[in-house]
């Protein structure tokens, strides 16, 4: 089925050409005409924003004869070894967090992490982790709240929000441990509005105990992670190409296609499934079987796998303000081409409610903040306004 799935990658350097020919690799035999003019100092640097660079150095240990200037080697197995003692301080928090959460009656599903390290590749040293990703239910907002801020976490106060609008424009808060240099992100959903998905009810009904800690700790089901890991690659354009390995790894499970189609399709997000199922079989080779056919069909998958070439033929870092003029753009353009016609007109109506500049614009006291709805077209013209005279 491959045969049929052809992108344009002309302009995506040599050197990440290399670095996807190392991780789809099995039997640790590629080309030496790959190695030919290649620039290693920016060989690194790709391995190192695309958080390749555990698998990569895993893999090339198991070469012969390597290509790869020792310099470069070490490089990757200093990497490497920082990664992995992070991971086990992590299952280390993980474990405490679990249990505390537990004796608290807050249920929780961790979304990545070591645990899906684990889950996906067998060992939790070959994929990296910043921190913590948690789900609950937003009921238990403010009782995790009270707990992270005993352990001595420091909540990251960068939303700001006005009519409570916080729940629908957001989808997590940071919490950062000075001391452990931890970072914990609690999630209420899976992905910012206007995204439609499963509840966190349903989302736990379908759970998965993992292993790797000895107090017992939850993830979510095949079909759910599946979902969740192509939904938030889409949103941040598949930028670390980490995301779409995930993906690669994760279709060797034997997953229902089936009911990952009507997944895919309750939510409105089928076309996006496509997108990173051909992503991924033309970047890493991932098999495509008759069982997927139905989610990647239609020319729109296509043209957006396509459309993420644009980041992959550039550094893209999405979390790095300020983000260049142009990027931004590009990204804003392609985050509403992954929407419905339906998350459309609610995004488009989403614009008519009051932001958190409105207040920073003129303050009225929280008891009026109703007349922003009326104020929005009036407010926002005067900063484009004042934006234009001070330019």
């Amino acid at each position: 089925m491959n045969k049929h799935i052809d992108l344009n990658l002309t302009n995506i350097s040599k050197e990440l050409k290399l670095i996807l020919e190392i991780v789809k690799s099995e039997n640790d035999d590629i080309s030496k005409d790959w190695y030919v003019d290649i620039d290693w100092d920016l060989f690194l640097q790709l391995a190192l924003h695309h958080r390749l660079y555990p698998l990569i150095y895993t893999k090339i240990m198991k070469m012969e004869g390597s290509r790869i200037p020792s310099y470069i080697s070490q490089t990757l197995y200093k990497y490497y070894q920082k990664n992995t003692f992070r991971m086990l301080h992590l299952c280390g928090e993980m474990e405490k967090l679990g249990k505390l959460f537990n004796e608290n009656e807050i249920l929780l599903l961790f979304l990545k992490g070591p645990i899906l390290a684990d889950d996906l590749y067998g060992d939790i040293s070959k994929r990296t982790s910043g921190d913590l990703d948690i789900l609950i239910s937003i009921e238990n907002l403010d009782k995790a709240n009270a707990l992270l801020i005993d352990l001595g976490y420091e909540k990251d106060e960068y939303i700001h929000s006005v009519l409570n609008d916080w729940k629908w424009r957001h989808h997590h808060f940071t919490y950062y441990h000075p001391i452990q240099d931890t970072k914990i992100e609690i999630h209420w959903r899976l992905n910012p509005a206007p995204s439609k998905e499963p509840t966190f009810n349903e989302l736990w009904v379908r759970k998965r105990k993992s292993l790797i800690t000895s107090y017992p700790i939850y993830f979510m089901g095949n079909e759910d992670l599946f979902y969740f890991l192509v939904t938030h690659g889409a949103r941040h354009g598949w930028s670390r190409l980490r995301w779409l390995v995930d993906i690669h790894q994760i279709v060797k499970k034997d997953l229902n296609w089936n009911a990952l189609y009507h997944l895919f399709k309750k939510y409105q997000s089928r076309y996006i499934g496509g997108q990173s199922l051909i992503l991924s079989a033309q970047l890493l080779n991932t098999t495509i079987t008759t069982d997927m056919i139905p989610i990647i069909k239609g020319n729109r998958s296509k043209s957006l796998a396509q459309d993420v070439i644009f980041y992959l033929e550039r550094m893209v870092n999405l979390h790095m303000e300020p983000v260049p003029v142009e990027i931004a753009k590009y990204h804003t353009k392609h985050l509403f081409s992954l929407m419905s016609s339906q998350q459309k007109f609610i995004y488009l109506l989403s614009v008519l409610h009051p932001y958190h500049t409105d207040v920073e614009t003129l303050s009225l006291p929280k008891k009026l903040h109703f007349l922003y709805f009326p104020l929005r077209p009036f407010l926002w013209m005067w900063r484009k306004t004042r934006k234009h005279a001070l330019s």
